[in-house]
């Protein structure tokens, strides 16, 4: 199964990351390929997750700073993690690219999944 599909966790409280803005890019395009907010299990329902994408490089970005505002957690002006870009490349489209993302307000991993 082709795609590009998301799911983030925060792991200080060890609970998805509902409501979370996420925008997907591929890069030369001005428009995002997809964008929402995450859903109740932390993914992105989104098309983008069971389509075939171009071969190319890609960019995921990530609103932690805002989520963590929505929920309520005083941060500075300047938090340590705010707006979240990650870049990765797709060469072979056959293959389904997974990102899961576990954060905090002090940081994160990502990684392809399976």
């Amino acid at each position: 199964m082709a795609g590009i599909s998301l799911h983030a966790v925060d792991v200080t409280r060890g609970l998805p990351a509902i409501g979370m803005k996420v925008e997907i890019f591929q890069l030369g395009v001005p428009e995002p390929i997809a964008a929402g907010l995450l859903s109740n299990k932390g993914t992105l329902d989104h098309p983008i997750a069971e389509k075939e994408v171009e071969p190319g490089i890609y960019e995921v970005i990530f609103y932690i700073g805002a989520f963590y505002r929505q929920l309520g957690n005083s941060l500075p002006n300047h938090p340590f993690l705010d707006v979240v870009p990650f870049r990765f490349g797709i060469h072979d489209v056959q293959q389904h690219y997974h990102l899961p993302l576990k954060f905090s307000p002090w940081g994160f991993s990502l990684f392809r999944g399976g």
